[in-house]
């Protein structure tokens, strides 16, 4: 395992357990609303703390690019953390949330860590290296198309600009697919796509520590990632659209009418 890979897994158990360890004390938490529907607990905070103390033990020199206290440093080497994808479903006890970790590189994605804390599960990848579940490499499925095909979405909640464009790329989709599914978490959502348990992703408006980690799983795992009208753009904008390369193409092409002009010129 790559040296600064050890280092965001190591970071990611240590966010984890402090989630785990808060799970039964739920509803004493502090809450705050950062923007509508927008929440974060003073546990988002602890375990992002755990993440930069493991990464600023080993290199105190690297920049941060994280959710609750945002960007710090100047380095080509930049660590984007969210300490707790998925602070809606935790606090509702609902158990879909994770840990997610990217190291990129002169702009490039080089390590990526998702690891959800109820299963165990620790999903990994490094750039030219594949993808793994618990130390077994995983690759996308092989689906041809969207007939039989099972997609993961995120519905809007803090932004509805665009809700009406949305509810018509629901619906395109739900036609066409065997089913739809929003688990509530981005980085479990494309983590499962890498490991074939679901076919193909899109979301609108997400930040770049939603998806860096599992969108280089994805690549490692023969998957494609890019935007809703199939560019290869989404890191900076936040839409994104994955899923193996049949599945990539056709889901694009089911998105594309019901873009809004801004996405669809993407």
């Amino acid at each position: 395992m790559h040296p600064l890979l050890n280092i965001a897994v190591n970071a990611a158990r240590r966010a984890g357990e402090v989630i785990v360890r808060h799970l039964d004390e739920i509803e004493r938490l502090q809450v705050s609303s950062k923007q509508r529907n927008d929440f974060v607990t003073e546990v988002d905070h602890l375990a992002e703390q755990e993440v930069i103390r493991e990464i600023r033990r080993h290199h105190r020199d690297h920049a941060i690019l994280a959710e609750e206290s945002g960007a710090s440093g100047d380095s080509e080497t930049v660590w984007i953390i969210d300490p707790l994808d998925g602070t809606t479903n935790f606090l509702h006890g609902f158990p879909v949330f994770a840990v997610s970790i990217a190291c990129q590189h002169a702009g490039r994605l080089e390590h990526g860590v998702v690891y959800d804390p109820m299963r165990q599960e620790l999903f990994t990848a490094s750039r030219g290296g594949g993808a793994f579940l618990d130390g077994r490499r995983i690759r996308v499925g092989n689906r041809r198309g969207l007939d039989g095909a099972l997609i993961s979405t995120g519905f809007p909640y803090r932004d509805h600009r665009w809700l009406d464009e949305y509810m018509g790329m629901l619906r395109s989709v739900m036609e066409q697919t065997a089913g739809v599914r929003r688990p509530g978490a981005a980085s479990i959502d494309l983590a499962w796509l890498a490991a074939g348990r679901t076919d193909g992703f899109w979301e609108l408006g997400l930040d770049p520590w939603d998806i860096a980690a599992g969108a280089l799983l994805i690549r490692e795992a023969g998957g494609m990632v890019g935007n809703p009208a199939g560019g290869p753009e989404f890191l900076k904008h936040g839409h994104v659209l994955a899923g193996n390369p049949k599945v990539f193409k056709a889901l694009a092409q089911a998105l594309r009418p019901h873009l809004p002009k801004a996405l669809r010129d993407a």
